[in-house]
């Protein structure tokens, strides 16, 4: 009787300690998601402010008396905010379409050809991700130039149709996949083009869906080269156009209609990642392991 109880209490004191833990994990987790989300909430506060309403405010509000959506209309109405956003959906759409079809013919490559220094070119490949960002938007500022390709969607496009950190993540996913179904192919007569798209491509449906919502967040969120090769406002795209809004459209000053035209950028975004969060993860997930 004595054991069944110093067993009982040992029970007891491992379910407290669990408990305890669990309800740490939860508060750490909810300050957590409270200053990462913290942001989000003070940009769609501040966007439903009048002008008046946030320049009265000397010590800032965490509500707003008087909401307003002006701020979205005036986004629309004095700027050309729809014009950014043409723009953007047309580099997006082009820059991701070409760079999976790029990355995806050299994943196959790497992944189940042979050919004479393949490891050593895929180390060259490698190697590049460790070369500064600077260095590369210089090289590609002097050719663009050169080729006089600024102020045109090639010239936004082209620099953005590789990605040597996509084509890594493809390539071990098509690793996973059993060599006898490449030998069998092989064996029936399947060319390497029809295995690739027969096989390889639906079993990496996951990845391919990872790569192509990260390639689209990369796209509208592209801000430095954009700025770079375009000065010219019918090229814009929104990241870009965000400024051109400050400087000559809203004014510096007007930080509701501002936070207005960000809360409509950001939207898009925010719902593509909260629907496809899941195979993102997936994807991930499942490039990242082997066998």
């Amino acid at each position: 009787m004595k054991n069944n109880i110093d067993y009982e209490k040992i029970e007891q004191r491992v379910k407290v300690k669990q408990g305890i833990v669990k309800t740490l994990t939860y508060v750490l987790l909810t300050f957590w998601g409270i200053v990462v989300l913290f942001p989000f909430f003070w940009m769609v506060l501040t966007s439903i402010k009048s002008y008046g309403e946030y320049n009265s405010e000397y010590i800032p509000k965490f509500y707003s008396s008087n909401p307003t959506i002006q701020n979205y209309l005036d986004a629309f109405t004095q700027v050309p905010l729809a014009q950014y956003f043409l723009n953007t959906l047309i580099f997006t759409v082009i820059t991701t379409a070409v760079m999976l079809v790029v990355i995806t013919l050299a994943a196959f490559a790497f992944a189940r050809l042979e050919f004479k220094g393949k490891d050593a070119l895929f180390v060259v490949f490698l190697s590049m991700m460790m070369i500064p960002n600077e260095l590369v938007i210089i090289t590609n500022f002097v050719t663009i130039t050169d080729l006089e390709m600024r102020n045109t969607f090639a010239g936004l496009i082209l620099p953005s149709i590789m990605s040597v950190f996509y084509l890594y993540l493809l390539k071990e996913t098509f690793q996973q996949i059993p060599d006898n179904l490449y030998q069998a192919a092989k064996v029936d007569g399947t060319s390497d083009f029809k295995y690739l798209l027969r096989v390889m491509i639906p079993i990496a449906k996951p990845t391919l869906v990872t790569i192509t919502i990260l390639k689209v967040i990369e796209c509208w969120n592209s801000y430095v080269w954009p700025r770079l090769i375009t000065d010219d406002a019918a090229y814009f795209l929104v990241s870009n156009g965000i400024q051109e809004i400050r400087e000559n459209g809203f004014g510096r000053e007007n930080i509701p209609a501002m936070m207005a035209a960000v809360v409509v950028i950001t939207l898009p975004l925010i719902i593509l990642f909260l629907i496809f969060r899941n195979k993102i993860m997936e994807g991930v997930s499942r490039g990242g392991t082997k066998g």
